[in-house]
């Protein structure tokens, strides 16, 4: 793995967070993406070399509005940067940890992402990414 990617932060108000972290880290927000596969809306801010990522609930079936109203707004992921997805599912498959999403699927910003469970790791979901190559 390369680096922390980004945070992943659950909120309810997607326009509401992105002024208060406007205010935190004394810029804007670069990107609102929606990703209606997962039902969710996301705002990215650079921050250094890594990512903060905002996750909105689009709807009342996404794994947000689920994350919500069990724990509260908050920390939701930390996602880490990989070169080659492929191969880090097959080795942390071989570590014993559990892969929520085996074919790597489209997310925000560009990326391909896998997830693995929470309960292999200390109750903290991971994500993988691996930027898409233009053709």
């Amino acid at each position: 793995m390369n680096k922390i990617e980004h945070l992943g932060i659950a909120v309810k108000d997607l326009e509401a967070s992105n002024t208060l972290f406007h205010k935190l880290l004394g810029v804007s927000h670069y990107k609102i993406e929606e990703v209606a596969l997962e039902g969710v809306k996301t705002s990215f801010f650079q921050t250094g070399e890594s990512k903060i990522e905002l996750l909105e609930a689009t709807n009342s079936d996404s794994a947000i509005t689920k994350f919500i109203e069990k724990r509260g707004e908050g920390l939701h992921h930390v996602a880490f940067e990989v070169a080659d997805i492929q191969a880090e599912i097959k080795r942390l498959k071989g570590e014993g940890f559990t892969i929520l999403n085996e074919t790597p699927k489209r997310g925000a910003d560009n990326k391909w992402v896998v997830f693995l469970h929470p309960k292999s790791i200390n109750g903290v979901l991971i994500e993988l990414c691996q930027e898409i190559e233009s053709p």
